[in-house]
């Protein structure tokens, strides 16, 4: 288990390096509709989650787009989420189409995806941990605590199935 520190301070647990069989897996289910590996997949998410949630809060997934709903069907961290056996909050929405983030850079991530989420109801009062499938720059991270934030919820931390295995300055070890 790695835990990553993102510039806001928040740590986010992670499984598995986003690699080899890892990497095959996760597009595999997010690009071929293959949800039978969602079992195997979320035996390694666990781990993560019940650290990030160990200080006692809500699961909040990151939205996947609506575009990539409608092409498949299903949300793969959601999926991955329950299959771990934890409940999710729907709170978060995406409010606008954005790009695919596999080709840009780092600021070019975080622009892209700037104001890009949304809380539908008040979120005063609650906190969060943050889940998504893989951690590359932060910059989903960053914009989906930047959502609940602005929703008036704390976000206290968040896990990924898996990390790639670049550093960016973004990201560091506590």
């Amino acid at each position: 288990m790695t835990p990553r520190r993102l510039d806001d301070g928040s740590t986010i647990f992670t499984s598995l390096r986003y690699e080899g069989v890892v990497r095959q897996a996760l597009l595999a289910l997010k690009e071929s509709g293959r949800t039978d590996v969602v079992k195997p997949l979320a035996l390694s998410l666990a781990p993560a989650l019940a650290r990030a949630v160990a200080i006692g809060a809500e699961i909040v997934a990151v939205p996947t787009s609506r575009a990539a709903w409608r092409r498949r069907g299903y949300d793969p961290v959601a999926l991955l989420a329950r299959k771990a056996g934890y409940d999710l909050a729907r709170v978060l929405v995406h409010e606008r189409k954005t790009i695919s983030q596999k080709t840009l850079s780092l600021g070019d991530r975080a622009s892209n995806l700037h104001e890009s989420m949304s809380a539908r109801v008040s979120l005063a009062g609650r906190r969060f941990v943050l889940v998504d499938d893989i951690l590359t720059t932060g910059a989903t991270f960053a914009e989906a605590a930047r959502a609940v934030r602005a929703a008036g919820g704390e976000v206290v931390g968040g896990a990924a199935l898996a990390f790639t295995p670049r550093q960016f300055g973004s990201l560091s070890q506590p």
